[in-house]
């Protein structure tokens, strides 16, 4: 009984997120979205893109179009580069997985110091993935629909990551599988236009389809977290519209998916609601410049800066030690990374791609690369260490420093930037993200097809016809 009250006492009493996130997906409306927030949904959208790509080819996505094939059926929606039609949810698991693939999607941000800075949800592929795939289903659905379908699943999916207390990703829940759900869930919601008591239960069966536990971080099964959250949001859509009941409340009350998932909600945030805010523009979102997890990417800089600066050679290292606290060195876990998938969760990797390469991109964090003898000797030069001053900052924002010492005698050291290159604060520029994009591409879509996804992307709001969008992560248009 004691375990029942404490989790009760976490959600109130008077909790109606459940039926306001219903509300706020049966009634905004493209009038709605500010100007600012279909700058940056844009720019999430041709980022999202080209990580479609960029993952179309990996061995685990070639698994799953293996087994979708296999079990196609209803041609609802392309299957992600192929010419093959299979039904949505089926579709949208191996897109969603595809854009998770490289680990190089755009991360929540939260000001909240309560909340582990980097440690919230990969808003886009979720609700960008549920809207392609569904705009195929559906057909006809114009550039301004399928943006509002997007951005409302992004803040649905944002709002209820920030409004539950860290306990949910501290206990071992990865948010981008279930809270995912959410925001895939409420764009194909949008798109099929539910509304009242089916909106409702369809929040009440993603709630019980949400998965995805951290253990499985650095393996195939990471990115396939996403994957099932992009299915299950729109199977949870589909079955709704065909009357299929479920709690109408499940966000809320003692065994809702904010006490017995979350550990709670923050009852002072509650008041926010959905869309008086709009989370994609205030705190904002971070655009990836590198292929692995976010609390990485200011060290990684850090190091970048420091042996270009000094002009060090690989042969002139003889150590480095990375200090930061528990909130960067329990998820990024690997002291030696065997694989491309350990590495985007280990420092040592990430700083001796640097090392090597003064680059961390598609190339670096690849099986050859990350295998090589030179990858696996450097890696063990370099150790990371619990500081305890930084640990007791706080985890507000991503703090870490680095001491290189080289051989013979001397030594270089720095502070990350908190300004980190692709948050909020320092983004990509319009031409940065455009060369990710062409680099997710490369080798996968010619120069004229990287032409025509880069410039259909930029003015989606255009389209009479927002499926055309699939279309583009195919070789042939």
């Amino acid at each position: 009984m004691s375990v029942a009250r404490n989790i009760f006492a976490e959600v109130p009493e008077n909790s109606r997120a459940t039926e306001e996130a219903a509300q706020f997906v049966e009634t905004v409306t493209y009038a709605d979205l500010p100007e600012e927030a279909l700058r940056i949904g844009t720019r999430c959208l041709l980022d999202g893109l080209g990580l479609y790509v960029a993952g179309a080819d990996h061995e685990m996505v070639e698994i799953l179009k293996a087994e979708a094939l296999d079990n196609a059926g209803r041609p609802d929606a392309l299957l992600l580069d192929l010419a093959a039609r299979v039904p949505a949810p089926m579709a949208a698991r191996v897109l969603g997985t595809s854009g998770h693939a490289h680990d190089w999607d755009d991360s929540q941000v939260s000001t909240d110091p309560a909340h582990i800075y980097g440690l919230l949800t990969h808003p886009t592929i979720p609700p960008l993935t549920a809207s392609l795939i569904m705009a195929q289903k559906i057909g006809n659905v114009d550039g301004r629909a399928f943006m509002l379908a997007f951005l409302t699943g992004f803040e649905v999916e944002c709002k209820i990551s920030e409004w539950m207390l860290p306990q949910h990703y501290m206990s071992g829940m990865h948010s981008s599988g279930t809270v995912g759900t959410f925001g895939a869930y409420a764009a194909a919601a949008k798109m099929l236009g539910l509304k009242g008591d089916q909106l409702r239960w369809g929040f009440g069966i993603a709630a019980s389809l949400a998965a995805g536990i951290r253990c499985n971080f650095g393996t195939m099964t990471k990115p396939l977290h996403v994957g099932r959250a992009c299915e299950n949001g729109i199977t949870a859509a589909l079955l709704a519209q065909r009357g299929y009941t479920a709690d109408p409340n499940a966000l809320d009350g003692p065994w809702g998916f904010f006490a017995v998932q979350g550990g709670g909600v923050s009852e002072g945030k509650l008041g926010q609601g959905f869309g008086r805010t709009w989370t994609i523009v205030e705190p904002g979102v971070s655009i990836k410049p590198y292929p692995c997890g976010v609390l990485t990417h200011p060290t990684i800089d850090l190091m970048l800066r420091l042996v270009t600066d000094a002009n060090i050679a690989p042969d002139d290292i003889e150590g480095v030690t990375v200090h930061a606290g528990t909130n960067i060195l329990k998820p990024i876990r690997y002291p030696i990374a065997a694989n491309h998938l350990q590495a985007k969760f280990s420092l040592p990797a990430a700083l001796a791609m640097i090392a090597l390469a003064r680059k961390a991109g598609k190339r670096e964090f690849s099986d050859e690369f990350v295998q090589s003898d030179a990858m696996q000797a450097m890696q063990r030069r370099i150790r990371t260490e619990l500081d305890p001053e930084i640990e007791a900052q706080g985890f507000n924002v991503m703090r870490s420093r680095i001491t290189v010492k080289l051989k013979g005698d001397g030594e270089v050291a720095g502070w990350a930037d908190e300004r980190y290159r692709g948050g909020p604060e320092n983004p990509l520029s319009d031409a940065d993200l455009e060369a990710k994009v062409r680099s997710c591409c490369e080798g996968l879509l010619d120069q004229a097809g990287q032409d025509r996804l880069i410039e259909t992307a930029w003015k989606v709001q255009e389209l009479p016809d927002s499926g055309v969008l699939a279309q583009l992560l195919r070789s042939a248009p």
